[in-house]
């Protein structure tokens, strides 16, 4: 109680309040540009945390991060360009909701998602940090290559019906996500000799290309020239329908916060199973993609409650739990903790203040998104000759500042391109692009884990955690045929016919 006590007395400062405020409406408006990613927006200010207070940089890092990966859903809702990687989940039905014209709701219940599943992934670091942080220990390249498989093998559940094409996609993610140097021995493959190549293709560029450029395109077409009325909302409305969810964003709380344990995993993934295990447990798995409110309420729980699992290993472990959490636990260095297995001894009121500082950033996150929506929705109400050309700079710009390289430009027009295809087609870009970011988690720990072995792949089938992951993936296929949907239905009437 004491450290606790130390915690809030730390956090209720007005210093700490204004940097609360200040930071999380900074990573807000770098969530919604597109292309500006978390990450990026945590470097950006570590440096300018240099000179501040240890408890202030932390509190303006963790605001900034908390910010940034909520503000994406509304770039996400409104225009079908999420904001950041993590927020290509809510574009499924947020987008879908926009055209509806419940753009304010849409991103009321995201905003309002995020802040509970940050809360619970608050909870899980305020109460399980030294347990959960050892069992990421656990994960090794088997585990890690079985959790890559198991996320493009959900592909088949984000393509609306076609499974197949879902798969389809989700393998050709996985293909260009080999362009480049092989992440063991070096080497390289799909360079054609191109130096630009041989440095990879980097998942920002693409992210705008698959889902910026499609809709930049279609205004072209007549048929796409008007959006959809902006109808108001209450928030009684809102807090009605996240009463009617429960399951949507405790689940997507607790996946999330269990994905985010896992080093170097990320909140992209965190956000996709979310919404993959809504779907799968929804009555009306059929209105998913086409404005679900359980969508969006499982994708943005997902993807926020990884915030506060990343950072259970990186407290307890000094082991980065996403991109963005190795950014800031650089910085945690910088000012003077030590993260670790002696952080428990050395400065226990330190793992009561990154709890609370993530509950009070996401709470402050709520007014200052819903208070912003009430402008950010008027982008709606504009045409969209004018304002495509300005998405247009933006997505340019958000490709190029990556890594400040016009080769990622030029990749954004030639997938751009690839997109608006898959589009015509009937194919799901979002499949697309999660086997893409999962590509090289699991090319890399299959290599590694064969080598372990010696090339047995016995350890894939032998393994507590590997085995558990073999048995999902194999009921997660068959589930897709319908044979053993027939069989299941069977089963379910037999059951039922006994209780009766």
């Amino acid at each position: 109680m004491e450290h606790l006590l130390s915690a809030f007395q730390v956090a209720f400062q007005p210093a700490s309040l204004l940097a609360i405020i200040v930071s999380t409406l900074f990573g807000v408006i770098v969530g919604i540009i597109p292309g500006l990613t978390a990450t990026m927006a945590v470097a950006l200010l570590t440096g300018l945390t240099f000179g501040l207070p240890a408890e202030i940089a932390v509190i303006s890092l963790i605001g900034v991060y908390v910010g940034a990966i909520s503000g994406g859903s509304q770039a996400a809702i409104l225009l079908n360009i999420p904001g950041t990687p993590s927020s290509a989940a809510t574009a499924l039905d947020g987008f879908a909701l926009s055209k509806q014209g419940k753009a304010g709701l849409a991103i009321f219940l995201a905003t309002t998602s995020s802040m509970i599943g940050t809360i619970i992934s608050a909870v899980f670091v305020f109460m399980l940090t030294p347990f959960l942080g050892r069992l990421g220990l656990h994960f090794h390249s088997y585990e890690y290559f079985l959790l890559a498989l198991f996320g493009i093998l959900i592909c088949g559940n984000l393509a609306g019906g076609d499974s197949l094409k879902g798969w389809i996609a989700g393998l050709l993610g996985l293909v260009i996500s080999m362009v480049g140097l092989d992440t063991i021995s070096a080497f390289p493959r799909f360079s054609f000799g191109m130096a630009n190549l041989r440095a990879g293709l980097f998942l920002v560029p693409l992210m705008i290309a698959l889902f910026g450029v499609p809709e930049i395109l279609k205004m072209f077409n007549k048929q796409e020239e008007k959006t959809g009325e902006m109808s108001s909302y209450k928030i009684k409305e809102g807090l009605s329908i996240l009463r009617k969810n429960p399951g949507a964003w405790l689940r997507g709380g607790i996946i999330g916060s269990l994905i985010g344990i896992v080093p170097g995993v990320g909140e992209d993934v965190g956000g996709w199973l979310s919404y993959w295990s809504a779907k799968s447990g929804s009555k009306n798995p059929e209105e998913f993609g086409k404005g679900s409110y359980a969508g969006v309420i499982a994708s943005e729980s997902g993807s926020n409650a990884c915030k506060g699992g990343a950072f259970i290993p990186t407290l307890s472990l000094a082991v980065p739990g996403s991109t963005s959490a190795a950014v800031i636990l650089a910085a945690f260095f910088m000012h003077g903790y030590r993260p670790g297995p002696l952080l428990a001894i050395e400065n226990p009121s330190f793992i009561y203040q990154v709890a609370i500082f993530l509950v009070l950033t996401s709470v402050a996150m709520v007014f200052i998104v819903v208070l912003l929506s009430r402008f950010t929705v008027k982008i709606l109400q504009f045409k969209k000759q004018t304002l495509m050309p300005v998405i247009f700079v933006f997505c340019v710009l958000g490709a190029f500042l990556v890594r400040y390289n016009v080769f990622d430009i030029r990749a954004m027009f030639v997938f751009g391109i690839v997109g608006f295809l898959l589009v015509y087609a009937k194919f799901p870009a979002a499949p697309l692009l999660l086997g893409m970011v999962l590509g090289d988690m699991a090319e890399s720990n299959l290599i590694r884990g064969l080598r372990l072995s010696d090339g047995s792949v016995t350890p894939f089938f032998t393994r507590p955690i590997s085995l558990f992951f073999v048995i999902i993936i194999a009921l997660l296929i068959m589930s897709q045929f319908t044979w053993f949907k027939k069989g299941l239905a069977k089963i379910k009437g037999a059951i039922f016919k006994r209780r009766a």
